[in-house]
């Protein structure tokens, strides 16, 4: 009986490559300029729908984690991005992570899809 093993495979070495080149801010700052730093038809976690919710223009991304999917007739990429902003309280100045977002590609790195985590409740943000 033959025993795969996929840790050793050259598909992860391949990620793993593709991940370590990838600039997540430039990555993530490409979407957000596409769509003018505002994120539209969000509904939060109690079924609260924004219109329109618009994001700071500095903000940091740092990926967090990614995976590949398979499908019967696709195969995708899945980024994962803590979205970090500058926040101010009083006098203090800080970093404030404001929320996450998700961005699929299919296998020739063309953006497929977005999930927004938002924390609605930051100052930083304009609903």
């Amino acid at each position: 009986m033959t025993r795969l093993e996929l840790k050793n495979h050259q598909v992860w070495q391949d990620l793993t490559n593709i991940l370590d080149s990838l600039d997540a801010n430039i990555l993530v700052q490409e979407h957000l300029e596409q769509s003018d730093y505002k994120v539209c038809g969000y509904w939060d976690e109690q079924d609260k729908y924004y219109e329109t919710i618009t994001l700071p223009r500095h903000l940091k991304a740092e990926l967090v984690s990614s995976s590949l999917g398979v499908t019967h007739k696709e195969r995708f990429l899945k980024l994962k991005f803590f979205l970090i902003a500058d926040a101010v309280d009083g006098e203090q100045a800080h970093t404030q992570k404001i929320g996450e977002l998700v961005l699929v590609y299919n296998e020739n790195l063309e953006f497929v899809d977005e999930n927004w985590i938002l924390d609605i409740d930051s100052p930083i943000l304009i609903t």
